[in-house]
């Protein structure tokens, strides 16, 4: 059907929703520490979400079992919360989606554990950049193929990989729509962004190779296939007449 080209009540909605997404990131702050489950943070995730009128997005979504993702170390992205305890040096990615009145809002961070490492700190740093250099190309008239362009272009220019096998994507109606947004690409390909237009960029940067593997007993956890660290981070995003709005950017961090 297209790239959805949102009116002004959807955008209303969907900017309700991204926030509420935003500050459940931040809310879960507290809880990313050193001997806690990443499933005890999930259970107080579905809580604060459904405590504020929302839904969790991922439960039961393609049989997801869980309320958020919780990707620790070498877990690019969908790790599913569990009985594992986390320690001092790990890193964590939290992705909340909510649904709040029936419109969607996604986004995700980084949490360091404790001290983490140099190593591990800068891949958070370089990722968190990559982020930002794909925020700047969203604007009327640019090409989707620009995000990925710079945003590999910088990642391979620090000694880092950018994962290919996953992507953003439109958002707000659907948990899932088009188009789908590429972390890599060429330069000046891809359709024009528009003005109403909602989705997600979602860098996920590895420290060694770019290719992942599926876990194939839940069907869902992606690692690094060498076991190296990877990191993401997540905003929804709306093109507005001048440039964008980073609905999920609530507390000022971009």
């Amino acid at each position: 059907m297209g790239i959805r080209i949102k009116n002004k009540e959807q955008i209303e909605g969907i900017r309700n929703s991204s926030k509420l997404a935003a500050e459940t990131l931040k809310y879960l702050e507290q809880f990313a520490i050193a001997g806690n489950t990443t499933d005890y943070i999930n259970q107080m995730a579905h809580e604060y979400i459904i405590q504020q009128g929302a839904k969790p997005a991922p439960l039961n979504y393609n049989k997801f079992p869980k309320s958020v993702c919780a990707s620790v170390n070498d877990v690019v992205c969908h790790g599913i919360p569990g009985p594992y305890v986390l320690k001092d040096g790990d890193i964590m990615n939290i992705d909340v989606t909510t649904i709040l009145n029936g419109y969607y809002g996604d986004t995700c961070k980084m949490y360091p554990i404790g001290i983490i490492s140099d190593e591990a700190q800068d891949l958070i740093n370089v990722t968190k950049e990559c982020l930002k250099i794909g925020i700047k190309e969203c604007y009327p008239g640019n090409r989707f193929g620009n995000i990925g362009y710079e945003i590999n272009r910088y990642a391979i220019g620090k000694g880092y990989s950018v994962v290919y096998e996953f992507c953003g994507h439109g958002v707000g109606i659907a948990f899932h729509e088009e188009p789908e947004v590429s972390h890599i690409a060429e330069k000046n390909i891809g359709k024009r962004m528009r003005e109403g237009m909602i989705f997600t960029i979602e860098p996920m940067i590895n420290a060694g190779k770019a290719r992942t593997k599926i876990d194939k007993n839940d069907g869902w956890t992606a690692r690094t296939i060498d076991g190296k660290l990877s990191a993401q981070f997540e905003h929804t995003i709306l093109i507005t007449p001048s440039g964008c709005e980073l609905l999920t950017d609530v507390y000022g961090e971009f």
